[in-house]
């Protein structure tokens, strides 16, 4: 019984983290989209490591 309430509250907590890389990553997107615009090379590569992070960790969850 105590496994299943584990297991319940792990999945609960993956959801949760989900949720807010998916935030994150439109943000990110957002401010890529911005820094594209604005030719700036700086916060372009930024975006990108901070993107591939989400990516990763998505990858991890399972959720992507």
């Amino acid at each position: 019984m105590k496994q299943l309430i584990n297991s319940t509250r792990k999945k609960g907590v993956e959801k949760e983290r989900t949720a807010v890389l998916k935030m994150e990553m439109d943000y990110e997107l957002a401010t890529l989209y911005d820094a594209i615009r604005e030719k700036n090379e700086t916060k372009k590569t930024e975006c990108k490591k901070k993107l591939e992070r989400i990516r990763q960790e998505l990858l991890r969850l399972k959720a992507l």
